[in-house]
């Protein structure tokens, strides 16, 4: 098997139309309507990659809704009211910088000038745009004729509500809004407690100019978001601060790009900024590596400068990681947004925001500190990582964390009838009652186990006809093809503790 230790290049010969055809083939993801030819920017997730994504769902909710217990789970629509993106800013500022041809061939501003010029492009108004286009003689990607517009064009999607009169609403850009205007009511529902957070897994839609690379951008994808209302006085505080002050984080500060990653203890980066945001610094860096197990190498925070971030986020780090022939990309961002959006929401909907805090005394309108985190991208991300070709095997291993796995275990009778199949349908029923269990009889051995590496099956599980006599069972390792033989009055023990980290092989 290729050691991605060793040979640290491995993951950047694979492409994007490598693992596009991988995801399709295994039944992970594929283009949506397909049959109809697609549509850019819109994906399916097959049966496979649905298990998958779930786990990933599953794990971030319980590890970000434990770190405070007044942190809540909620689902909201993705449709909502003209007014709410008003107040948000949306409709007036959510917009990309696009180009357009004299045949009107349209392209985002970014795009064509990475095409055609070396540096970083965020943040230029269109006249910038513009003036780099004309004194570097660019000409359109697709039919080489002049440039004669660049102007922000809005991405959101419009939707008419009812007949006749109808209600103008759109399809949520993000998933952020929704926490914003249920804060009044959950704040009231869970005893008046700060800081509280509000954790949405869901979708949402942006117009994109020009979608590309599979997953990491799309018109619809998948966020899970963490937005945290907490009192502005206590910025600098944080009651678990200090489990973490000696804890190094890998940051890009801003004004040092020049000097790539640096690790830098929480401590130490209180210099730049308050203790409750580098808290959750480390928080996040910790769900890439203790349960994305994302290697250390390929993991930073970027810190993002006063023309390159948001205009309402005082402090803002963006998650990147070095996703092959990609480079550094965007999984998220902690944002510090301030008193921004509900000051807004209280301004368009004229219901009172602000709350009184019983344990200060104090009347505010609560500050927002956002977790953000581009799903869709963290699954292609997790599968670019862990595909490897085995050239022993001559056979893709996926070989991902086991409790991310689409699957547990396999279940594998070696004779397809009998009383062979009966015991082995007999321990398929009983483990699909705790673990997420595939039961496959079909072809031979060796071709199963191919099949269960490929879609990052850890353990799979034969039954022969010792497995009459002893009433035991066989037990394969994914990743060293190593095997162990267990009683079945131990194996949901045995498998349990195979989940744990348990190398028992």
């Amino acid at each position: 098997m290729i050691n991605k230790k060793e040979d640290k290049d491995y993951e950047k010969k694979i492409s994007i139309e490598e693992i596009a055809t991988f995801c399709k083939r295994k039944g992970f993801v594929y283009p949506s309507s397909e049959i109809y030819g697609g549509l850019a920017g819109f994906y399916d997730y097959g049966h496979i990659g649905t298990l998958l994504k779930k786990n990933l769902e599953n794990k971030w909710l319980k590890y970000f809704l434990g770190l405070n217990d007044n942190f809540y789970q909620i689902e909201t629509s993705e449709i909502m009211p003209e007014k709410v993106f008003v107040a948000s800013g949306h409709l007036k500022n959510f917009a990309d910088i696009a180009v357009k041809c004299k045949k009107g061939h349209i392209e985002r501003s970014d795009q064509i000038l990475l095409k055609n010029l070396k540096g970083n492009f965020d943040g230029l108004s269109s006249e910038e745009v513009l003036n780099l286009i004309k004194r570097n003689k660019i000409m359109c990607s697709t039919c080489k004729e002049a440039i004669d517009y660049v102007g922000p064009v809005n991405m959101m999607f419009p939707i008419s509500l009812g007949v006749g009169e109808s209600t103008k609403a759109f399809l949520r850009p993000e998933t952020a809004q929704s926490p914003y205007v249920n804060f009044k009511i959950q704040y009231d529902l869970t005893r008046n407690k700060l800081p509280l957070g509000l954790a949405l897994v869901g979708r949402a839609y942006r117009n994109e100019l020009s979608p590309r690379n599979l997953l990491m951008r799309q018109r619809a994808f998948n966020q899970a978001e963490l937005q945290i209302f907490f009192n502005p006085s206590k910025i600098n505080e944080h009651s678990d601060f200090e489990s973490v002050k000696n804890y190094k984080l890998q940051v890009v500060l801003s004004d040092e790009r020049e000097k790539g990653i640096k690790l830098v203890s929480c401590s130490d980066l209180l210099k730049r900024v308050p203790k409750f945001y580098v808290y959750y610094l480390a928080k996040v860096q910790q769900f890439y590596f203790d349960i994305l197990k994302i290697p250390k190498d390929k993991f930073r925070f970027l810190e993002l400068n006063d023309k390159e971030k948001a205009f309402y986020n005082k402090y803002h780090f963006d998650m990147e990681i070095d996703v092959g022939e990609l480079g550094w990309t965007e999984m998220g961002g902690v944002h510090y947004r301030t008193d921004h959006d509900l000051k807004g929401h209280q301004e368009i909907s004229k219901q009172n925001l602000s709350i009184f805090d019983e344990e200060s005394k104090q009347k505010f309108i609560p500050h927002v500190l956002e977790l953000s985190f581009g799903i869709d991208r963290i699954f292609q991300t997790i599968v670019t990582l862990n595909y490897n070709y085995d050239k022993k095997r001559e056979n893709v291993i996926l070989n991902l964390p086991a409790y991310l796995s689409s699957y547990s275990f396999a279940i594998f009778p070696l004779v397809s009838k009998g009383k062979v199949l009966d015991l082995a349908k007999e321990i398929y029923l009983e483990l699909s009652k705790d673990f997420l269990v595939l039961f496959d009889d079909s072809g031979s051995i060796g071709r199963r186990y191919s099949r269960n590496d490929e879609i990052g099956t850890p353990f799979c599980i034969t039954i022969d006809e010792k497995s009459l006599e002893n009433y035991d069972v066989t037990i394969r390792d994914r990743d060293t093809t190593k095997q162990i033989r267990v009683k079945i009055k131990n194996l949901k023990t045995t498998l349990k503790d195979l989940l744990d980290g348990k190398n028992l092989f």
